[in-house]
């Protein structure tokens, strides 16, 4: 078996939303294939990923570094990039030859381009087992899946050119119509009143605080994220999430020591070195707050699990960790892997968000269908894409 063909896609999202920080209308998003020569039910085998949601398409460091790295040496050791077995590929291994010549530091997106890459093996290795892809993550890792599925909130609440608060009642009360009971919003992007004014109409559809999590996405410095906490403390949240730069821990520390609710971050740490200085330095208190590093934006399964490990050692729980992004590579992994719970965008960032209708949704619980790999070729909003890609 060997890597006969990699190639990658950038396709524009959909929508013209914003954040506090970023406005997505001119967001891109890499899809990547992996073909192989191997051939299941009288169909080639190919890989399918993509990074994640909320950055950049990665083609160019795909293309001139990493895409090249592998071809070659699936060019001149073919069986080296095989796992014992030599039915499957050793995702590790190939890890390491996509990082060649990378200096450490500079966790960016080349994280992202590696993440990309590096899922599509685990949508191959799958495939080639004929199973879903949480089935061959929980197995590679040894982990407990949640094979009920996982408890997943809808993110949405973003930032319109026509917004209101009632078209956020509106929003909200759709996603409960699909079946989710719980839900996030973003704040930072207007006032602390008219932002108060927004939770208040978000809480009327989501009947208590703790089924609402709100998300400034990096925005605020220090004073303004206390006053944020302070107005918002009564409510009890599910979660303040990403309230300063992500890399500043002590800002992150000080809300914690001040705000009795529960904080989020890490979406935007990228290797384990990142998120060893979030444990050291960041406040997070075991049981209490959530981290949400992505694996598709932090260079793929092999460092998440990586994360995952130093979490344990320092005393916090898998189930601590609800990944970012949204969409159905992360319900895989959150499933396979047993974790918390995961995020979901029923309503925004297609043609990557949400999941294909045969994804149970009821009670908040989600899992996947029982498709091979990561079921990308189920979801119809992707299908043009993954055929220009593959023709």
């Amino acid at each position: 078996m060997r890597i006969t063909d990699i190639r990658e896609l950038s396709v524009q999202l959909q929508g013209n939303v914003a954040n506090a920080l970023v406005n997505f209308s001119e967001h891109t998003i890499s899809l990547v294939a992996v073909f192989t020569d191997a051939v299941r039910h009288g169909k080639p085998v190919i890989g399918l990923a993509f990074d994640s949601i909320g950055r950049y398409a990665q083609g160019g460091i795909l293309r001139e570094r990493i895409i090249p790295r592998v071809m070659a040496a699936a060019r001149s050791d073919p069986a080296g990039l095989l796992d014992a077995t030599g039915l499957a590929f050793d995702v590790p291994k190939l890890l390491q030859v996509m990082l060649k010549n990378e200096k450490p530091g500079g966790h960016g997106d080349r994280a992202a381009a590696i993440g990309a890459l590096e899922l599509a093996f685990w949508d191959i290795n799958a495939k080639l087992a004929d199973e879903p892809a949480w089935q061959t993550v929980a197995r590679h890792f040894c982990t407990d899946a949640k094979t009920d599925g996982v408890h997943v909130y809808a993110a949405g609440g973003y930032y319109y050119p026509d917004d209101s608060t009632q078209r956020l009642r509106d929003e909200f009360r759709a996603y409960q119509d699909m079946g989710f009971d719980a839900f996030k919003m973003k704040i930072g992007g207007a006032s602390l009143a008219e932002d108060m004014a927004r939770i208040e109409a978000a809480l009327d559809v989501a009947g208590q605080g703790r089924r609402l999590a709100v998300d400034a996405n990096g925005r605020f410095d220090l004073k303004t994220a206390l006053a944020y906490a302070k107005a918002m403390e009564p409510l009890d949240l599910r979660w303040y999430e990403e309230i300063g730069d992500p890399l500043d821990y002590d800002l992150n520390r000080r809300v914690v020591e001040a705000y009795s609710g529960t904080v989020a971050t890490g979406e935007n740490l990228f290797s384990v070195p990142d998120v060893n200085n979030l444990l050291l330095f960041g406040g997070m208190r075991p049981g209490r707050d959530v981290f949400q590093m992505d694996p598709g934006l932090s260079y793929g399964l092999i460092e998440y699990g990586r994360m995952l490990s130093l979490m344990e050692s320092r005393g916090f729980s898998r189930t601590d960790a609800h990944p970012h992004g949204g969409h159905l590579i992360n319900l895989h992994i959150a499933v396979g892997l047993g974790l918390g719970g995961c995020e979901a965008y029923p309503g925004v960032f297609q043609p990557f968000g949400g999941y294909p209708a045969g994804c149970a949704v009821g009670g908040g619980l989600v899992r996947p269908t029982a498709a091979p790999g990561f079921g990308l070729e189920e979801k119809p909003e992707l299908a043009p894409f993954i055929r220009q890609l593959t023709a």
